[in-house]
């Protein structure tokens, strides 16, 4: 049990003086990307159903519901705030499909307000660290069709509360054991436009917290959760032993660099083909009236996620988001791809399932990194036009990924874009307060001085 001893001195041991600038400015853009996720979603398809269903279920006021106010138990507040953060799919991810932040987020601010309080510094060192195990984690993995933030994030949020609520190495332990147990979740809610996919996420919170909870008290778990016969190499990375991908330069190279900010409001197996689309209508001057088809070949992990015919079911927006024929067809037809293209009305509109007959998404294994099946984002797309005219265009790195990086004013665009989208909006001067209480949160003597601005009066 190497691995499941070193995890939990580095997060037992680590502080935040001990962390490089990198990793920390890294877990500053991935804060402020999950509030403004936080407060666009609020309103957002059943949202407000979970904000009603842990206030029906009551108990003891410890942590906030963001943006509705309200006090319930930390692990509810926590599942409630990371539905609104996963609501519109605009949060941070990392390849394959693993959502952190819409859990890490709200996971720290509830075991904050459960702890009595928690300096910046101790908040971030909370949330670098954590999110580095699950990273880590992460990069050695293979789902098989197990959605990784069901599967993984839970190592992130358990790692955060047990840092924040001051567990010792014993109990650290026992709470990552413990959330080993707990993990679950499929990409079919995906593929099936669910809202279960958000509640995933939510889970994920919850049960970080629960289960750091339940450490402290002395609830143990399995020690060779990772290691073991039936531990996570076996069940999720198909036996693929890869002790150094995990605890090599533990502290030193931090895998969560490898975060991918979403560029549009949608998958980011479909960030590339949104990419090509519009680098297309840039270049070409193409509209919709010019294409005969749309030939897209994208890797078979991607093309299993999202590559799928687009249909309308019960939730359109999720079935929009998680779907390459309607992100192109959305992109070619508007010129661009925001938060409101999701709503809908939009999605129904006629011109659209004209578009998207004529789009076709196939994959294709070359496009695979074979270092990391799964792990690839790209895509090749042929346009062909009624004249005749054909256009190629490869996108290999999607916008927001490592190696094509969002800027520092890219980030604050998307936080004021996620902010004028909310439905129910934050006082302006709560808005102007909370970016440079973020870039500087490592002066901020409490994280709980957030929360206030946080709450909408609407």
């Amino acid at each position: 049990m190497e691995i499941e001893k070193r995890f939990t001195q580095f997060l037992s041991e680590t502080e935040f003086d001990d962390l490089p600038k990198e990793p920390v400015d890294m877990i500053k853009n991935v804060i402020l990307t999950v509030m403004g996720a936080i407060i666009a979603g609020a309103t957002c398809e059943g949202c407000g159903a979970v904000v009603n269903q842990v206030k029906e279920w009551g108990g003891k006021e410890e942590a906030t519901i963001l943006i509705y106010g309200g006090k319930v138990p930390a692990h509810n507040a926590a599942l409630a705030n990371s539905t609104m953060a996963r609501a519109l799919d605009i949060c941070d991810s990392t390849f394959p499909g693993i959502h952190i932040g819409s859990s890490s987020i709200p996971t720290a601010l509830a075991a904050a307000e459960l702890a009595g309080g928690c300096s910046g510094k101790d908040f971030l060192a909370a949330i670098v660290l954590g999110t580095e195990v699950a990273s880590r984690i992460n990069s050695v993995s293979d789902y098989d069709g197990f959605d990784p933030t069901g599967v993984c994030t839970l190592f992130a949020t358990s790692a955060i509360a047990s840092k924040i609520l001051h567990l010792n190495s014993a109990q650290t332990l026992n709470a990552l054991a413990l959330a080993f147990n707990k993990s679950g979740g499929s990409f079919q809610s995906n593929i099936d436009g669910s809202l279960a996919v958000r509640l995933i996420q939510a889970f994920v919170s919850q049960g970080g917290i629960i289960c750091a909870q339940l450490a402290k008290r002395g609830i143990t778990g399995p020690k060779n959760f990772i290691e073991g016969i039936y531990g996570y190499f076996h069940l999720y990375a198909k036996d693929k032993y890869n002790k150094e991908g995990l605890i090599d330069e533990l502290g030193e190279r931090f895998d969560l660099m490898k975060t991918v900010f979403k560029s549009y409001p949608s998958c980011g197996a479909t960030i590339s083909s949104t990419d090509a689309i519009l680098a297309l209508v840039r270049e070409k001057g193409l509209v919709p009236e010019d294409v005969n088809t749309i030939d897209i070949r994208v890797p078979p992990y991607m093309y299993k996620l999202v590559g799928h015919q687009f249909t309308i079911g019960d939730n359109p927006r999720v079935n929009a988001q998680f779907n390459i024929q309607y992100c192109v067809a959305n992109a070619l037809l508007r010129r661009g791809s925001k938060l409101s293209h999701f709503e809908e009305s939009y999605i129904r509109e006629p011109r659209i399932m004209e578009i998207i007959k004529k789009i076709h998404v196939a994959p294709d294994p070359g496009l695979e990194d074979p270092r990391r099946p799964g792990f690839s984002a790209g895509s090749e797309m042929k346009v062909t036009t009624k004249d005749g005219s054909i256009y190629h265009k490869s996108v290999t790195i999607p916008s927001g990924f490592p190696g094509n990086p969002l800027t520092d004013e890219e980030h604050k665009e998307h936080f004021g874009d996620c902010v004028s989208y909310g439905g129910k909006p934050l006082r302006r001067e709560n808005i102007d307060t909370v970016t440079p209480l973020i870039s500087h949160l490592e002066d901020v003597e409490d994280v709980r001085s957030f929360l206030p601005l946080l709450i909408s009066e609407h």
